[in-house]
């Protein structure tokens, strides 16, 4: 499979999804279960349907140390090179730092994903000479500090506000190709998580981009379900629930960790909704 096409396609066909490959020991969402086995675990969620393997080597969980450059570096680019030689599924990098995007764009990465939404020293630049897709995300504040005490006037409004500003620094560089990212959980509290869910085809008609929507196993779902307090074995349902009401909402790509699940849950909600 090619890089993405854009625009992605038609909601009828489904939105892209984005398999979630950690390379971190202190991610949230899985501790590092998979590090030692990445690119197995990437082709496994291939296999059950990923049209794109997210992986990422620094944590961006609250609260988070930031990694090194080079350490960083060392975390994806074999995994990457390894994946690149079996597969032509797309790989995206998760990843703020514009040395981290090139050199995992040199071991095959066609996407980058920037939590930062580009703002990183030296990142446009980066972009621009890459000329590949980006995806750009709103973050309040940075990840160590982003929950601390995340406030907004009209969070839908804020978020929309950033995004077509970055989209517009980005496209004056000269691409096109860009997926926006409302960025749940990430210097949000629980309604103005769920604002932005109730708001995905607002944002996407706004800001005149396709809409990337990353809520699996996050920490929202335990705010709703007091019972789902472990992200690897209590929130399953609960990330079903999202990446549905983002297909559902026009939603272009949605990032999960259980891709199995999630494309399940997905054709039988296209099944059902066939006229």
């Amino acid at each position: 499979m090619s890089t993405p096409t854009f625009p992605p396609p038609k909601l009828a066909d489904g939105p892209y999804i984005m398999g979630v490959l950690n390379l971190t020991p202190d991610s949230f969402s899985d501790g590092g279960e998979y590090q030692d086995a990445a690119p197995p675990r990437a082709l496994a969620m291939i296999e059950a349907g990923a049209d794109i393997i997210d992986v990422g080597g620094e944590s961006t969980r609250p609260g988070a140390d930031p990694v090194g450059v080079e350490e960083e570096i060392a975390r994806v680019t074999p995994v990457i090179a390894a994946l690149r030689t079996a597969t032509d599924v797309p790989i995206s990098i998760d990843t703020m730092k514009p040395k981290v995007a090139m050199a995992a764009m040199d071991a095959g990465a066609r996407i980058w994903n920037d939590v930062a939404a580009l703002q990183s020293p030296g990142a446009l630049e980066t972009a621009a000479a890459l000329g590949r897709p980006v995806v750009l995300m709103h973050m309040q504040g940075e990840p160590r500090t982003m929950q601390h005490a995340p406030e907004y006037d009209d969070v839908v409004a804020e978020v929309i506000d950033f995004l077509v500003r970055r989209v517009a620094a980005v496209e004056a560089r000269g691409l096109s190709a860009i997926w926006v990212d409302p960025g749940v959980g990430f210097g949000k509290t629980l309604e103005h998580n769920l604002a932005l869910l109730r708001s995905i085809a607002r944002i996407r008609d706004e800001v005149g981009k396709p809409v990337l929507i990353g809520a699996s196993r996050k920490s929202f779902i335990a705010k709703i379900d007091a019972k789902a307090l472990d992200p690897r074995t209590q929130r399953l349902g609960g990330s079903i629930a999202a990446a549905l009401i983002a297909a559902q909402s026009g939603a272009s790509v949605v990032r999960v960790h259980d891709v199995a699940e999630t494309v399940q849950a997905i054709k039988i909600w296209r099944a059902v909704d066939a006229r």
